[in-house]
């Protein structure tokens, strides 16, 4: 799969930001030392956590260079590396480690999460947010038009990039049965979007990425095109012309006991 395109994601800013600000605002945190923003993207979640702990120290970690470029020259004076989060592990724990939107694309969380966990400091805090949302029409409308006989043959094992995340429950006991306080919840946001194309706009960063990957860039317009169409339907203009993209988000902050 290409690189992430930093410039594409940042399009929509301050919608991609918005949960990163509502589970920082339920870290109940006062003065972590050391601050890890994992997925840090751009750094517009780790510019967050830099301007809430100023004193802290604050690694923001990444696999993208296009990613991590931009996330150097906005924080200057934060520390990006470009590491794998399914292989990486620091060298000393951490007080507070932050994950926005970037734990849905690796598998096994049922170690992983006990594993990031078990980088806190006592009395440190794992907070997560993940998107929650392969059954809505913006995602389960990209498998419908993959799996068209134009591109089917390209697609069989598609379903296995990005598998669905378990039930908050689940989350909740394998973060309790390792002594953590648990705070889970479900958020469902409705993004306001100025067309069709716009949602493609948005998904061209992220969800659609797995599948633009494998087409040529003949074959990406015309899926593209196909796929903006079904959205126009799922997603109907609304009063003012614009559309509701629904979606839904799953969050948890874990707190080690002390």
């Amino acid at each position: 799969m290409s690189d992430w395109n930093a410039a594409s994601y940042l399009k929509f800013e301050a919608d991609r930001t918005r949960p990163s600000i509502e589970m920082l605002s339920r870290v109940t945190l006062e003065a972590p030392l050391r601050v890890l923003d994992l997925g840090c993207g751009p750094g517009n979640s780790t510019e967050l956590l830099a301007r809430r702990y100023p004193e802290a120290e604050i690694l923001g970690l990444d696999s993208s260079p296009d990613m991590l470029s931009k996330a150097r020259e906005r924080l200057p004076q934060a520390v990006f590396l470009e590491a794998d989060i399914a292989s990486w592990a620091p060298e000393k724990p951490f007080d507070l480690v932050f994950a926005n939107a970037v734990l849905q694309w690796l598998p096994g969380h049922q170690t992983l999460f006990p594993r990031l966990l078990s980088w806190l400091s006592a009395g440190g805090s794992l907070a997560i947010q993940m998107p929650d949302n392969l059954d809505e029409p913006s995602h389960a409308l990209m498998r419908r038009v993959a799996a068209e006989e134009l591109w089917r043959e390209k697609f069989k094992d598609i379903g296995s990039v990005r598998v669905p995340i378990p039930a908050m429950e689940q989350y909740y006991d394998w973060l309790s049965a390792e002594g953590a306080a648990v705070d889970i919840w479900k958020t469902t946001y409705c993004h306001v979007m100025e067309s069709s194309g716009a949602i493609v706009d948005w998904l061209k960063s992220t969800g659609l990425r797995p599948f633009l990957g494998r087409l040529t860039a003949t074959e990406q317009e015309s899926f593209l095109v196909r796929y903006e169409a079904a959205l126009d339907e799922a997603y109907p203009a609304r009063s003012d012309g614009k559309r509701l993209l629904r979606f839904p988000r799953i969050f948890m902050v874990a707190t080690r006991g002390v």
